[in-house]
């Protein structure tokens, strides 16, 4: 009887459904592009993993957001915004949301760069050209919009906008102005404004030193560390790229930031009053738009610019020594997972070990076509791979549970 129970027992705990492991925003829910998941396989057959499902989304650079059953992506067509909404097993269409907004394909093919971010039932976006919705996660009911442009006169970086809104306590914190703006979540309000110079292309990122919270903003022209309540500076590091450039998120870890762009790389130690030097490299290990990972005290990313290929690389982060770089790969984009790098480049979804001692590539298979620079999303076992023109694949990395005998 008691192995006939602990039989049972045995029998529920695998048909349990696994924990979820949702991508609410930009990242993922640490803001570190590393997922927590170990239920995916990377042993896939000679024709390549499964292929889900596809969808349409329009041209743009808007990765996905996945949260509750449902993925948030963004696009354009024929100079429109859509915001839509799928059902994440099954691609099925749930909604959209649209508004005017241009193109605007400057030597790209344009369309909207941010993520939308999902919190407390609600999704939140920022279009290129300043236009912020919350809509209603079910539904895509709009909650409130406001034109940040409109409202507060701001200047456009040369592409126009590309972070992703953090949502921060109460507050919508984007990378608009000098050093940010602030939105009150819950109707829209403008709460604060850095001043309407142009600002970066990168994330907002949370983070604590001591006492005080802060938000890191990659400008124009420099790292900016923010109080998030009311925006007051906390400190500042000057970093000029070519072209106001500033696009690849920091990487943190304890009181450390990583930095890296087309003007080089380095490692800076914060307080919540000041930010000093730990070593800096120009010209060295440059991340164009994609940010790097960090895994067991090692930065893994892509070297280089648009204009060249680029290496898969990796280095130390403590001092910034090169380890290892692979080259042959253009300007994709990446996450980690249980150990792994998660590579979308140039259409092929690649996976290589996390290892110092080497390049090891694990799997490789094409899933799509034409310019991929967004990075993949690994979520409950799925990967989302999303292209240039607009295509949206779901590739199927779930373990198969095994049945009981």
């Amino acid at each position: 009887m008691r192995t006939l129970s602990l039989h049972c027992s045995l029998l529920l705990l695998i048909s349990l459904p696994a924990a979820a492991a949702d991508w609410p925003h930009w990242r993922g829910p640490a803001y570190d592009g590393i997922s927590t998941e170990t239920q995916w396989q990377s042993d896939w057959p000679a024709e390549g993993p499964r292929i889900l499902w596809k969808a349409e989304v329009g041209i743009g650079f808007s990765a996905v957001a996945v949260s509750e059953g449902r993925v948030f992506t963004m696009g354009n067509t024929a100079d429109v915004d859509t915001v839509t909404a799928l059902d994440a097993v099954s691609g099925k269409l749930l909604w959209k949301h649209s508004y005017p907004c241009a193109l605007d394909p400057l030597y790209y093919e344009g369309g909207p760069g941010a993520t939308p971010t999902v919190a407390e039932g609600r999704v939140f976006t920022f279009s290129k050209k300043g236009h912020v919705h919350c809509l209603e996660a079910a539904t895509g009911k709009v909650v409130w919009a406001v034109d940040i442009c409109e409202a507060l006169t701001l200047e456009l970086p040369e592409w126009s906008f590309a972070g992703s809104p953090l949502v921060h306590g109460d507050h919508v914190i984007l990378n608009a102005g000098a050093a940010g703006t602030a939105l009150d979540k819950r109707t829209g309000k403008i709460l604060w404004s850095s001043g309407s110079d142009a600002g970066g292309y990168s994330t907002p990122l949370p983070f604590t030193a001591g006492e005080q919270q802060g938000v890191a903003i990659f400008s124009a022209k420099a790292l900016v560390a923010v109080d998030p309540k009311d925006g007051r500076k906390l400190w500042s590091h000057p970093w000029e790229s070519s072209r106001d450039v500033n696009a690849a998120d920091p990487v943190l870890h304890g009181d450390r930031m990583f930095i890296s762009t087309s003007t080089g790389s380095a490692l800076l130690k914060f307080t919540a009053k000041e930010v000093s030097v730990v070593w800096e490299k120009k010209r060295f290990y440059l991340n164009y738009f994609n940010p790097s990972v960090l895994i067991d005290g090692h930065i893994y990313g892509l070297d280089g610019t648009t204009h060249r290929a680029t290496a898969l690389s990796c280095i130390e982060w403590e001092t910034g020594e090169l380890k290892w770089k692979e080259p042959g790969f253009g300007s994709g984009g990446w996450i980690a997972a249980d150990g792994k790098l998660i590579l979308l480049d140039k259409g092929e979804l690649i996976v290589v070990k996390a290892d110092p001692s080497g390049y090891e590539l694990l799997a490789r298979a094409q899933v799509t076509a034409g310019k991929c620079w967004t990075a993949p999303v690994l979520a409950n076992g799925l990967v989302y791979c999303r292209n240039a023109e607009g295509d949206l694949v779901c590739v199927d990395l779930r373990v198969e549970e095994k049945a009981a005998h």
